[in-house]
């Protein structure tokens, strides 16, 4: 999650633009890790080196590494330690909007550290995927948007952004959260949860976003949009609405109950109390995530 929560700061930041952004999205899963790269991240050579052992590389027939020992900017050890460290999959997507002249290095070193420390991320144990660093990212995507969350909304948006990289693919962006109070949608499936807190779930998506969402869960090469690709997407919702159910039971001993999806097309709704959209773009289109997460627990 956090290359996906690093993409939508940077857009919220201005760095660059949705297009950007998803164009260097598409371009992170065949690319490697630059040692460059590592060494702004650990914080032991600054952007301003990695760029002139970058520009010697062009004269000089030599490994970065090798350039950076022989001017002193690491050491043999240093080298080698960067290059068996896992790095955090944000680093890459930067990495690649540097590659594209998007952002320079010094911008990806500015960048990084304004991320860390807006959302106190100061041990730099970024390798991997701590779920109380993820939870606290979470909880300041909401904030700093405005938008006000519940604990449980925290626990089912975090689920969500679990099971779209896990079923769909982890090539996407959040924007920023808004409160929602009526919406127009296109091909819109809704389920609701019941008990002591109380939930409706929606997601929105044009026909031809939904064929190409589908295509991707269901593993099948769906080409219009039809019953199959209607389906799999209700399958998807009530797949994760069922996860949330289980969390639930599992870690606050509460019991839900779940409603069967059900489709809503070229209507404007009237949303629940409480009520947030967050638009997540994929390369191939904008999936649009509509919540309502409210009641009380005893």
């Amino acid at each position: 999650m956090y290359s996906q929560l690093f993409g939508s700061y940077l857009l919220r930041k201005g760095a660059v633009t949705p297009e950007q952004l998803t164009d260097a999205i598409t371009k992170v899963s065949t690319s490697r890790i630059k040692l460059g790269t590592l060494a702004i991240h650990a914080g032991i050579m600054a952007a301003s080196e990695v760029d002139e052992v970058c520009f010697l590389q062009t004269r000089e027939d030599k490994r970065f590494g090798e350039i950076a020992i022989e001017r002193g900017y690491l050491t043999d050890d240093q080298v080698r330690d960067l290059l068996n460290s896992q790095s955090p999959d944000y680093l890459l997507l930067g990495q690649c909007l540097v590659d594209e002249n998007i952002i320079s290095n010094t911008d990806l070193q500015q960048h990084m550290l304004d991320y860390q420390t807006e959302n106190e991320l100061y041990d730099m144990d970024l390798n991997l995927e701590n779920k109380d660093k993820i939870k606290r990212l979470i909880e300041r995507f909401f904030m700093i948007a405005e938008v006000p969350v519940t604990e449980y909304s925290i626990l089912y948006m975090e689920l969500m952004f679990n099971n779209l990289v896990r079923f769909i693919g982890d090539d996407f962006t959040p924007l920023t959260p808004v409160p929602c109070t009526e919406y127009p949608v296109n091909y819109c499936v809704s389920q609701a949860l019941h008990g002591k807190i109380n939930c409706i779930s929606r997601i929105d998506m044009t026909p031809d976003v939904a064929v190409q969402f589908a295509s991707r869960y269901a593993k099948e090469d769906f080409s219009e949009f039809d019953e199959y690709v209607q389906a799999s997407i209700e399958d998807f919702i009530n797949l994760h609405n069922g996860l949330f159910i289980v969390n639930m039971s599992n870690q606050y001993s509460t019991e839900l109950l779940l409603d069967p999806p059900s489709v809503d097309e070229g209507e404007v709704l009237t949303m629940p109390p409480a009520s947030f959209l967050i638009p997540i773009v994929y390369p191939f289109g904008t999936i649009h995530l509509l919540t309502s997460l409210y009641g009380e627990m005893e």
